[in-house]
């Protein structure tokens, strides 16, 4: 067994001991079957997850993976200490990191869907979406919360640069792209905007979903624009390749960032 599997399985008993994912997995159970047993059905049920998974994912993502990191800097330091490579200790502390949130959230929006019989009329795969995306943000924004807690020595200001990132991504980007439309308007947007979509993963999720579940009404703007220019599938399958290299990304330069860092 090698170093990066054992401060891996160390990582995933430490933050399993933690009630605060056990805590973001029962509540995320708990809307989830609320959801299903007053909404409807699979599909609204699905419709009404999207701005929670899209919102609450990537805040508990930062805000509990920059805090987790924090407190592990004395942990990270004594195993700097040891003949133990940089690169392994990233891999082992960002899996061990990434992969209880992941199923956390897999199990908390899965096994609902599973216990009401909320996965008739074609609501298979757009679950699988759901699911897939939302792990897919967790793992780009845990790999954020490891840049952002290398980045910043200072404890108050890593988990203030957090949220702000998390604002930015989850609220004020959508501001952007409707004020880009309104100065702009004369213009052909439809690759650019297109564009600003693929740079937030937030938004990419969010039009790939849309597509996934082929409702027009909240498409908005960007989604009418990816379904005109690529289609149903093909906005679908852009959006997957937009997360996965959010992923990549911050996930590289969290991990340049970690081996040149002076603990």
């Amino acid at each position: 067994m090698n170093a990066a599997t054992r401060i891996l399985r160390y990582e995933l008993q430490n933050v399993r001991r933690t009630r605060a994912v056990l805590v973001y997995g029962l509540l995320l159970m708990a809307v989830t079957h609320a959801l299903l047993h007053f909404g409807g059905g699979g599909s609204r049920a699905i419709v009404s997850l999207l701005n929670v998974v899209l919102v609450f994912v990537p805040m508990v993502s930062l805000v509990f993976g920059t805090v987790y990191l924090y407190s592990a800097r004395d942990f990270i330091e004594l195993l700097l200490a040891q003949p133990v490579s940089r690169q392994s200790l990233f891999a082992g502390i960002w899996g061990g990191l990434t992969l209880p949130l992941v199923l956390a959230f897999v199990l908390g929006t899965g096994l609902p869907f599973m216990w009401n019989g909320g996965l008739g009329d074609g609501t298979a795969a757009p679950l699988l979406l759901l699911l897939l995306s939302g792990s897919l943000l967790t793992a780009a924004f845990t790999a954020v919360a490891m840049w952002i807690a290398t980045r910043h020595d200072d404890r108050a200001r890593g988990l203030g640069v957090a949220l702000a990132v998390w604002v930015v991504v989850a609220i004020a980007w959508d501001g952007l792209i409707l004020l880009v439309v309104a100065s702009l308007g004369d213009w052909p947007l439809e690759l650019p905007l297109l564009a600003l979509s693929l740079a937030n993963p937030v938004d990419a999720a969010r039009v790939g979903l849309v597509l996934a579940l082929d409702a027009p009404t909240l498409m908005g703007y960007t989604g009418a624009v990816t379904q005109r220019v690529l289609g149903l599938s093909g906005g679908a399958a852009l959006t997957l390749a937009a997360l996965g290299l959010w992923v990549i990304v911050p996930l590289s330069c969290a991990r340049r960032r970690f081996r040149r860092k002076d603990f």
